[in-house]
């Protein structure tokens, strides 16, 4: 991840490392471990009925990677703009997701002493993909969990 500032936080015992993101104007932490790479969604195919966090899949490097869109998974608004969007690659259960966000910051190294549970007045919606968060200088990372992420079942379909 050499394309990453790494900035670095050591006040005492363990970090650790995450990729920040940013959907809306909310900054996110992935934890780096379950990154593989950062890429623009180009040549995306739309899945017919699919959820609609689904936004699609794409060919990347002979690998068929299913995009989420993270607004969506979020329940935020849509994305405005005609740039393609930018997605973190993770892979989970032997398959290739690409989390659509905003836009990618630095590497954070954080003390794990520091992680807080999620507060009781953070959105129901995003305590479900949360697994905490850290307190920045002048703002507050909410830190995603992939499998709360990628556990899409939040409600039985009625048949």
């Amino acid at each position: 991840m050499s394309e990453f500032e790494v900035v670095s936080n050591r006040e005492s015992g363990d970090t650790a490392d995450y990729i920040t993101v940013t959907i809306g104007s909310q900054l996110f932490g992935l934890p780096i471990e379950r990154v593989h790479d950062v890429f623009r969604l180009t040549g995306m195919t739309p899945v017919p009925m699919a959820r609609p966090e689904i936004a699609g899949v794409l060919n990347m490097r002979g690998r068929i990677v299913t995009a989420i869109d993270m607004r969506r998974r979020l329940d935020m608004p849509t994305r405005d703009g005609e740039e393609a969007p930018m997605a973190v690659g993770i892979e989970h259960g032997g398959e290739s997701y690409g989390l659509v966000i905003d836009e990618v910051g630095d590497v954070l190294s954080l003390p794990v002493a520091n992680i807080e549970p999620n507060p009781v007045n953070l959105d129901a919606r995003w305590t479900r993909v949360s697994s905490g968060v850290q307190r920045l200088e002048d703002e507050l990372l909410v830190i995603l969990d992939v499998e709360r992420i990628l556990d899409m079942d939040t409600g039985k379909a009625a048949a």
